[in-house]
């Protein structure tokens, strides 16, 4: 499941997310917020036509996650990417403020165009930026909707990211070591 809430230029995806990281096959799951441009489409039809929304190039994410085996709430590994290289995002950054209070720190982010978490702020028209911010609170509590101590079993892990099978696929495929997997908690996505 995921929510798109698009603006006249942008978008705001919200969902929850699972991870495994590539090195230790250590699992993280929790809400993803990602900021999209939405890319141009040229009018098709009558005047009164359904028009293609795309929420396309990525501009900026944050990763409100646990680590499966840390206390539920605790957004110990909780980072956000400030910017991409096309699709890919850049290194995780980190904010102590972010694991201390994730959902302010969200709406601080929201609010402000992104200017707390990366230089310049986002690449958004003003108009955007602008309307974005009043949605912080909304967009928010959408987010809490996916957050870690929400989802506390593999099954509705997986219930909220099955569409993401193929990503997780790719994670196991790509393990450093795989005799570290936790093949019971991963079941449902390699099925």
């Amino acid at each position: 499941m995921q929510h798109v809430v698009t603006f006249n230029r942008s978008a705001v995806v919200l969902r929850h997310w699972f991870e495994i990281d590539l090195d230790d096959a250590s699992m993280e799951h929790g809400c993803r917020v990602e900021l999209r441009a939405l890319a141009p489409a040229a009018h098709r039809g009558s005047e009164s036509a359904a028009q293609l929304i795309t929420a396309d190039a990525p501009l900026w994410r944050a990763d409100l996650f646990d680590r499966l085996t840390d206390q539920p709430g605790s957004y110990g590994v909780a980072h956000y990417h400030p910017r991409f290289e096309g699709n890919e995002p850049c290194d995780r950054n980190w904010d102590p403020r972010l694991s201390a209070d994730p959902w302010s720190w969200l709406r601080d982010q929201l609010t402000s165009a992104g200017r707390g978490a990366s230089a310049g702020g986002w690449p958004l028209t003003p108009e955007d930026a602008g309307e974005i911010g009043e949605m912080a609170d909304v967009l928010v509590t959408l987010g809490q909707r996916f957050a870690p101590e929400r989802c506390g079993s593999a099954a509705e892990c997986f219930a909220l990211t099955r569409d993401a099978r193929g990503s997780v696929r790719l994670m196991v495929e790509n393990l450093t070591r795989k005799d570290l997997l936790d093949t019971g908690r991963t079941a449902a996505w390699l099925a």
